[in-house]
């Protein structure tokens, strides 16, 4: 596996080494020791989260607060998605920051995102199936988020606004500024 560190201190982009012939493709989708050796970082896993969906449907930006707080390994297995995480952890050199990768299917790139980031997608491709790992249970009355279209981002999700489908808790999330810088 190639593990590269993103732009934001802790946030890792991981590459698999895929073993593929005439009858399919193998790979190795976590590998603890692999995994700790190459990022230092030692989270345990505790559950698993998988979404269907279809081109348009944007989730997040969000994130669990205080002790709920998760760390989290994720992928697409099917499809193609925009991937986007924000540095939320005040005092960190990268706070405030955002970064993107597309995440498919077909190119097997996972992204470990830290505890103290906020995270989203953009569904790309129709029928796709995003799974994530995490390091902390789900819990309603931690989670909060960001409004997609914040503009102390500036995010392109690589949709027309009149695609994006939103929750009607994401329609309603927040400005960064309003829970960091007032």
């Amino acid at each position: 596996m190639k593990v590269t560190e993103t732009i934001l201190e802790g946030c890792f982009v991981i590459e698999p080494q895929i073993f593929g012939d005439e009858r399919g493709y193998f790979f190795e989708s976590f590998h603890q020791e692999k995994f700790y050796a190459e990022t230092g970082i030692h989270p345990v896993f505790v559950q698993d989260n998988q979404s269907l969906s279809n081109r348009g449907v944007l989730r997040g930006l969000h994130f669990q607060k205080d002790q709920y707080a998760q760390a989290k390994l994720v992928r697409v297995v099917q499809g193609k998605v925009l991937d986007v995480v924000v540095d939320l952890r005040v005092g960190s050199k990268t706070f405030g920051q955002s970064f993107s990768i597309e995440l498919s299917g077909e190119n097997k790139i996972q992204l470990y995102v830290p505890r103290g980031f906020a995270h989203g997608f953009s569904v790309l491709e129709d029928h796709t199936i995003f799974c994530y790992k995490c390091d902390n249970y789900y819990n309603k009355n931690h989670e909060t988020g960001i409004v997609y279209n914040d503009p102390h981002f500036r995010i392109d999700w690589k949709l027309q606004e009149e695609e994006i489908q939103l929750s009607d808790k994401d329609k309603i999330l927040p400005s960064f500024n309003s829970l960091f810088l007032s």
